[in-house]
């Protein structure tokens, strides 16, 4: 056999699976490799926004096919059907004289399941009608006869005449290598239905995305990292600053998972909402069991008001706030409520309470959140200037620091950035130096002799605000065209602005090719931020707010106001927010503000997009492989 052929993950990989292939699936596997010409690719348990099928096969000239796999041994009890309260058949069991209910695992119903995201979703080119049959839903029972399997599931299963669409086998087939009737589509020449485009469309969904394989692997902390994570200060009290980067969310997750991991009750306080879900992400990491996450309570501070509230009783004196407006209440009312409240006996208290981006964070709010720390409990504190979005940062003096119950001194400093590509980071900071006053900025340091080790793809399109939401849609498209290789998948594609009502267009317009995100946009935007996970398999599309903190390998970052010190600190943020991997990174920069126009050609792959050209003419230029490749320092 051929060693071209694509297998994802990839042989020495699969004993890291996330769930490890049963005794049938390895034989599947093996039949398949074995059989099948190197041209079909093979993907074993891949993402399908929270759908993961056994084996989804993929040939450019042949079609697709997803394969569901049961080791059933159809003689270790009953399997039969019946009609459920509804009238519909069932998948049933019984065994010692108990039946119970199997349908939640019928593969035929799983597996059609599969081929309809794949049709719907993720092959949005796939001809509407007869393309239905360039996907083939298939079982396997590598441990039951096909007959047998057959006549168990025939209540299930379609036309008879279009079988090959459908097959079912066996363990004979299995043990003999018969593709014909494994899969009878591998065994034609070629397929007219399917195309190298439909392939691209796909293969980005196939592969895991980046977060998911960075979640098996412990938090990577370099020495200065780790002794801020293992070490508390005589007083109890930390303040560590950095740039974009340089590890500050990393120190306070291995603070708090070591704590955890001592039993320690611990607050992980934010400003905005998504941000927490990030660092629980990061804290599981270095978890010893996963139940001890329950000794953290995640919270951004204004949550915590309330609930600080709730548990003192103050329901209505908490809900008389809101009668005057919204502002004064957050900055100050609340805070000087919650103030009170804390002090209630049934106010919950803490060992410990960290908070990130703390430069977001008011004085007062911090002096708040000191009362629920027991006495010679410990609080941390960590923060960057450089992305003050919120102007806060300045309140922070030194006087009012020591007010703050921190000692003298200089804070702890991290310099080094190991979030961002060299190229990227050299950018960064030619940013922060162009636009942002100098007493606020913290530039990140590269890491030494890594300039050639992460390269990147650096893109600035220029455009105006009547196409900008067009142009930004098909930078994303053209995106998608990186996935299905290098680790890349269309899940870690992320889209972030200032704008909410533009990121809200954004993500309208690329609905209309059936690109499905997982956003923070619209009037329920606060119900959406509870929801917003990376872990999700769909592109992401947020506010430049709340993913401050966060990383993506596939970033557009969408430009719409540069006017002031806080809408430039917020570019800055997004700039920030590319992450490094030794197998490339893409930022795309679309902007319209004028403002930073001349910043754009600094950027080695540069467009500017007038509003008379159309957008998706640009798109469809760069999809017929005009993409600039990758670049290194």
């Amino acid at each position: 056999m051929s060693n071209e052929r694509v297998i994802y993950p990839p042989l020495l990989e699969h004993a890291k699976l996330r769930q490890a292939l049963t005794a049938g699936e390895q034989k599947v596997f093996q039949m398949f490799n074995q059989n099948l010409t190197s041209d079909w690719e093979i993907y074993i348990q891949p993402h399908l926004n929270g759908l993961r099928p056994d084996f989804v096969l993929v040939n450019p000239k042949g079609g697709i096919a997803v394969f569901e796999v049961k080791d059933w041994n159809l003689g270790a009890m009953r399997y039969f059907t019946k009609k459920d309260r509804w009238g519909n058949q069932a998948l049933w069991a019984e065994k010692d004289g108990k039946e119970f209910c199997l349908q939640s695992e019928n593969p035929v119903t799983k597996v059609n399941l599969y081929k309809k995201e794949i049709f719907d979703l993720y092959c949005p080119r796939i001809q509407a009608k007869t393309g239905w049959a360039a996907v083939t839903a298939g079982v396997i029972f590598p441990f039951a006869r096909a007959d047998q399997v057959k006549n168990l599931l025939s209540p299930f299963l379609g036309n008879g005449n279009y079988a090959q669409y459908q097959p079912i086998s066996g363990t004979e087939e299995v043990s003999a290598g018969n593709l014909e009737a494994i899969f009878p589509e591998a065994t034609r020449n070629g397929s007219f239905l399917m195309s190298e485009n439909l392939a691209k469309d796909l293969r980005g969904w196939l592969v895991e995305p980046d977060f998911s394989s960075t979640q098996r692997t412990p938090l990577p902390l370099d020495r200065n990292q780790r002794s801020l994570a293992e070490t508390r200060t005589e007083t109890g009290y930390r303040r560590v600053k950095g740039p974009a980067g340089s590890g500050k969310s990393l120190v306070l997750a291995a603070r708090a998972a070591r704590l955890a991991n001592e039993g320690k009750s611990v607050l992980v306080a934010t400003f905005n909402i998504t941000l927490w879900h990030y660092l629980r992400d990061l804290i599981v990491r270095n978890l010893e069991a996963p139940e001890r996450i329950r000794n953290i309570r995640f919270t951004h501070f204004h949550l915590w008001c309330k609930h600080v509230c709730y548990e003192a009783g103050w329901e209505r004196r908490y809900e008389d706030l809101w009668a005057n407006g919204q502002e004064d209440v957050l900055n100050s009312e609340l805070p000087l409520l919650a103030d009170e409240a804390v002090m209630h006996p049934n106010a919950s208290r803490y060992d410990a309470i960290l908070v990130d981006e703390g430069q977001d964070y008011r004085p007062l709010w911090w002096n708040v959140l000191r009362k629920a720390c027991k006495p010679g409990g410990e609080m941390l504190l960590v923060a960057d200037a450089t992305q003050d979005i919120y102007g806060t940062a300045p309140a922070w003096t030194d006087d009012v620091m020591k007010g703050a119950g921190f000692p003298g001194g200089r804070w702890a400093q991290l310099d080094v950035s190991y979030r961002l590509p060299p190229d990227a980071l050299n950018l960064a900071r030619s940013f922060a130096e162009t636009f942002l006053p100098a007493d606020i900025v913290n530039l990140p340091q590269p890491e030494q002799e890594s300039l050639d080790l992460y390269p990147c793809h650096l893109r600035w399109v220029q455009c105006s605000q009547q196409n900008a939401t067009e142009v930004c849609s098909d930078e994303i498209r053209a995106l998608m065209q990186q996935t299905g290789k290098n680790g890349l998948a269309n899940a870690d594609i992320t889209m972030v602005t200032g704008n909410m009502t533009s990121g809200a267009e954004v993500v309208r317009r690329l609905d209309r090719y059936n690109i499905r995100t997982v956003d923070t946009f619209g009037t329920d935007h606060r119900r959406r931020k509870m929801g917003f996970y990376m872990g999700d398999a769909k592109m992401k599309a947020t506010t430049l707010h709340s993913f401050k903190g966060w990383e993506s390998r596939l970033l557009v970052v969408y430009v719409t106001e540069a006017a002031n010190m806080q809408s430039l600190a917020l570019v800055y943020a997004g700039l920030t927010r590319l992450k490094r991997s030794q197998e490339g990174s893409w930022l795309t920069v679309v902007c319209c503000a004028p403002e930073l126009k001349s910043f754009g050609k600094n950027f080695r792959d540069h467009a500017v997009v007038t509003s008379g050209q159309s957008g998706i003419d640009n798109f469809l230029d760069r999809e017929n492989n005009q993409i600039s490749p990758l670049v290194s320092g």
